[in-house]
């Protein structure tokens, strides 16, 4: 089993690196190398190969001929950056997407595991959504070129599953944070632009000032519970469908709210303000785990302000070498 991670130098891409070690560790601690000896790891980043382009990546995918892909390679940003650039982000994942999954199966990849993301589902829609619903409407006009994208990975493993009998598919996160996110306070996704922006008026002693109403909700997934939860798909998951991966609706939160934690997890004392005059974006997504709890319904999540803490501390310690 060789398993290639394109986006392996991302976020979810650390996280699995991560996960990936702390087993290797265990099974030595337990003199046990079996599994270690089964699974060889590649995890490709955009310097090893521009995955826009066929020809690099079937040169990639050559090179190392994975039986294996985990698929997490993807152009993105936060809702502003994508409310501009719709159509570079529709062109450039689409680009990679075919690239990606066409050089797998030419090299003969019995399992790929693709990464879409809840912005998938229709704009309107009733709650909580499910994997069955993900064809029913158009996504929310704010990223639709990038939803749309993603959501062409569904169809996509459908077709191959039909037509060659491939047994391709993806996983649905909900909003994914952690250590070595993109903290940028202009293009990251709403939480590490939180975690950034507390840390600079922490240390300018300006108020922190939060972009829209701190109304909407959001389920925030951590990175090594995520991690973990691919690496049981890829290896025992059996379904071509999607699943989606993501903590209880019990378990959603507002922007305020995670706001509010954030400014506890970084102790910051100053005044927080709320720019009304900035989008808010899609009011709510939630997601049913239902079918994860299926198939895992002992799976333990880390609470939110226990991974947020970590995710914070990790971005203190590493604050010159984060990508912002």
């Amino acid at each position: 089993m060789r398993v290639l991670v394109t986006g392996g130098s991302g976020l979810v891409g650390r996280a699995i690196q991560h996960v990936v070690k702390e087993e290797e560790e265990e099974e030595e601690e337990e003199g046990s190398t079996a599994a270690k000896e089964e699974e060889e790891w590649i995890f490709l980043s955009s310097k090893d190969a521009n995955l826009m382009s066929m020809e690099e990546t079937r040169a990639a995918f050559e090179r190392h001929r994975p039986t294996h892909v985990i698929h997490l390679a993807a152009v993105v940003g936060g809702l502003f950056k994508n409310m501009k650039y719709n159509l570079d982000f529709w062109r450039n994942n689409i680009h990679i997407n075919d690239n990606v999954l066409q050089a797998a199966h030419e090299v003969g990849a019995v399992k790929v595991v693709s990464c879409l993301s809840t912005c998938v589902f229709p704009d309107k829609t009733t709650y909580p959504i499910d994997e069955t619903m993900i064809h029913d409407g158009p996504p929310h006009e704010s990223n639709f070129g990038y939803s749309y994208a993603k959501r062409m990975i569904d169809v996509h493993n459908r077709a191959y599953f039909q037509q060659h009998g491939r047994c391709y598919t993806a996983v649905i996160p909900t909003n994914v944070f952690g250590p070595h996110d993109n903290f940028s306070i202009e293009d990251g996704h709403v939480l590490p632009g939180l975690i950034h922006k507390t840390y600079r008026a922490q240390k300018d002693g300006t108020p922190l000032v939060v972009w829209g109403s701190g109304a909407p909700r959001r389920q925030f997934i951590y990175s090594l519970d995520l991690a973990r939860l691919f690496l049981w798909v890829l290896r025992e998951y059996p379904e071509v469908e999607p699943i989606v991966l993501s903590v209880g609706e019990e378990d959603e939160v507002s922007i305020g709210e995670a706001a509010d934690a954030v400014v506890e997890a970084l102790g910051f004392n100053g005044a927080v303000e709320y720019d009304i005059s900035k989008a808010d974006g899609q009011f709510k997504k939630t997601a049913s785990n239902a079918k994860l709890r299926r198939y895992r319904p002992d799976f333990m999540f880390t609470p939110f302000r226990q991974a947020l803490k970590e995710t914070c501390d990790w971005f203190v310690e590493n604050y010159d070498a984060a990508r912002k």
